[in-house]
């Protein structure tokens, strides 16, 4: 499983990454965490609001940084 956050590296942003890199540990999901700073590459996903979170290059959530909590759940879906 990959996992990207896509963002600028704002506070957001990290947070995501953080929460993200938590509940991969939490779930003991073999899964790697991506950070992806790039514009052209975040585009490519129709995002329009960071921070966003893509489980295995599907949108999951964009605009706002989910809890530990709510990236456990969509891992194990």
């Amino acid at each position: 499983m990959v996992i990207k956050i896509l963002g600028s590296g704002c506070a957001n942003c990290s947070k995501l990454e953080e929460n993200a890199k938590k509940a991969v540990l939490e779930t003991g999901a073999n899964a790697e965490v991506i950070k992806v700073e790039d514009f052209k590459e975040i585009m490519k996903y129709g995002v329009m609001r960071t921070p966003a979170l893509v489980v295995d290059e599907k949108v999951k959530s964009f605009g706002k940084v989910l809890t530990v909590d709510e990236i456990k759940k969509l891992i194990q879906a």
